[in-house]
């Protein structure tokens, strides 16, 4: 693939890398405001980046833009496509970008064209028609489009202040090969059927209510699923050595303003006041783990201290953007900080990956890492930074794992490791996170007395494995479409008699199968057998256990499981021993 660099270089680019993506589907988003400017030449055009998934682009419609207009413009779209129009770039002085944007009278460039530094050279990337001020970099020529789909329609604010116009925001995808967007269309159909909002509400898991957007309230079931995750989570830390701790959800000004939250996070949280002093409900939870740490002193001896918490957190999510468990206002994170010594960095890192790896792994996750570097908005020194950055590098390279860098994308105080999980239909989320933190340390003022006496400050560890907790059930969800491993399943055996002549037995084998702890429940209902087991695959229990006449005569059961084919999945009869085995093996 032919790319068109600012400097006019053409150079090539694969379209399986995240450079040639984002030159791909910017393109593409030029090649929908060239169709809209083709037929509605009124339109204002604002912004159009490539995003994770394609493209979109924001316009100012004159009219009420809808599904009739979008098919049209996908079909121009493709007319321009077959045009093999050629892109070229041109810089132009500031003054005369200016001019030429109130020629054309493109108010929302202009805008931000005024707002760049003074005398700055601008971009213009041109494909026939079309002129669009751009910093590119662009495929060199359009008939590389070979297939486009505009997906859906949605309200943007500019900039997206609520006090700015409201625009049209038009989404689209776009690809090299006709085959590669019938795989995109068919994930998307895929992505929809286990959408975990549809199956949330279908399972009896969770809800989001209209008394508290981006809150998630959790059903019985969906609580099980949780407090499931959450000891495993407990499980695994307790035996690497973890310490758990709980800290207060609402902390003062005071601390927030230490940590640095205050100044660089502040658009995020919920604020409030008590007794008139200004208090702030935990976006995280680190600040409140330096009160920790400082509530005594401690030794070299000590290190590596690993605590863990599994913290309550709120942000101030934008409602637009709230998304189910995927992306709300309140969660649970499992949270960890590890204190060390210089000497114990690397191994701690290691640690931790090697955790991870664990984790990931037994929910049947591959999965990648990205290292994030040093953003603009930033704390501490350049010699810090780069310490630390290294010691990430050092700690992955040794380990053999391949990674990529994300410049500018670390937390404000430290770089970070990144892990992106691939669930069963293709699509990654970032979960797990380490950040490498020398800046909070010092903040505290956290220290530890070494060999010598003498005082020395300990070097830290952020870390998650699951990430937020809502939000990796979200992902179980979709990725196992409600079919959850039997030791995750909230209800693990349901029990069906034929009728009601077989109540008693099917009670004694639901008390027998608690007692061994595992989840059951008995559908005494008065329905026919055949619509009590469609009820049950529906509800995707793994285990349905018929109980009839003979299954009472030889005092055991008819199972029936859920992962196996319609006609198959009568495996028969078997002790309830043996069903009891079969259940702890998963």
């Amino acid at each position: 693939m032919k790319v068109l660099l600012n400097d006019q270089q053409v150079v090539e680019m694969s379209f399986d890398s995240k450079e040639g993506k984002k030159a791909f589907w910017h393109t593409s988003a030029h090649v929908l405001a060239q169709a809209v400017k083709r037929l509605y030449p009124n339109a204002k055009c604002a912004i159009g980046p490539a995003i994770e998934n394609g493209f979109y682009y924001d316009f100012d419609f004159d009219f009420s833009f809808n599904d009739d207009n979008l098919k049209a413009v996908e079909d121009e779209m493709m007319s321009i496509v077959k045009e093999s129009l050629s892109l070229s770039v041109e810089d132009k002085p500031m003054q005369e970008a200016i001019d030429y944007m109130e020629e054309v009278q493109e108010p929302y460039k202009l805008e931000m064209i005024k707002e760049l530094p003074e005398g700055e050279r601008i971009s213009f990337y041109k494909q026939g028609d079309y002129v669009e001020f751009c910093c590119g970099p662009h495929i060199a020529n359009v008939s590389q489009i070979k297939a486009v789909k505009l997906l859906s329609v949605a309200g943007a604010y500019w900039r997206g202040n609520e006090h700015n116009k409201m625009l049209t925001r038009i989404y689209g995808i776009s690809f090299p090969k006709a085959s590669l967007m019938e795989e995109y269309l068919h994930q998307l159909e895929e992505a929809k059927a286990r959408d975990h909002r549809k199956l949330g509400k279908e399972l009896e898991l969770f809800a989001i209510m209209d008394e508290g957007p981006g809150l998630p309230f959790y059903f019985p079931k969906g609580l099980i699923l949780k407090n499931q995750l959450i000891d495993y989570w407990r499980k695994i830390h307790i035996r690497e050595g973890y310490q758990e701790i709980s800290t207060p959800i609402m902390l003062m000004k005071s601390l927030w303003e230490k940590s640095g939250h205050w100044d660089h996070y502040r658009d995020n949280m919920y604020v409030t006041s008590v007794d008139d002093m200004d208090y702030a409900i935990k976006p995280m939870n680190c600040p409140g783990g330096m009160l920790v740490y400082k509530s005594k002193s401690h030794s070299y001896r000590e290190f590596p201290i690993r605590v863990g918490e599994l913290g309550i957190v709120h942000r101030a999510e934008k409602s637009g953007t709230l998304h189910g468990l995927m992306r709300a206002r309140c969660f649970t994170q499992d949270d960890a900080h590890i204190f060390m010594r210089p000497d114990q960095v690397r191994n701690e890192i290691q640690g931790v990956i090697r955790l991870i790896d664990e984790v990931y792994s037994k929910f049947g996750f591959p999965y990648e890492i990205e290292l994030s570097t040093r953003p603009e908005n930033s704390i501490g020194s350049d010699e810090d930074w780069e310490l630390a950055i290294n010691s990430l590098k050092e700690a992955v390279e040794e380990m053999g794992k391949p990674y990529v860098i994300n410049e500018g994308d670390g937390a404000f105080y430290g770089p970070k490791l990144d892990f992106h999980v691939k669930d069963s239909i293709g699509r990654t989320w970032q979960c797990g996170t380490i950040q490498l933190d020398f800046q909070l340390p010092q903040r505290f003022e956290l220290d530890y007395v070494d060999e010598n006496g003498e005082k020395q400050r300990p070097i830290m560890l952020h870390r998650v494995v699951l990430g937020s907790i809502d939000r990796f059930i979200g992902i179980l969800i979709e990725h196992y479409a409600g079919k959850f491993p039997v030791w995750l399943s909230p209800v693990q055996v349901k029990v069906l008699p034929v009728s009601d002549k077989y109540l008693e037995y099917s009670k004694e084998i639901v008390k027998a199968l608690r007692d061994k702890d595992i989840r059951v429940e008995l559908d005494d209902r008065n329905e026919k057998l055949g619509y009590k087991i469609r009820e049950a695959r529906m509800d995707k229990v793994p285990y349905m256990v018929v109980i009839g006449e003979k299954e009472l005569q030889a005092n055991m059961v008819s199972v029936r499981a859920r992962d196996l084919e319609p006609d198959k999945a009568d495996i028969g009869l078997m002790s309830l021993d043996e069903l009891i085995k079969n259940i702890d093996k998963k």
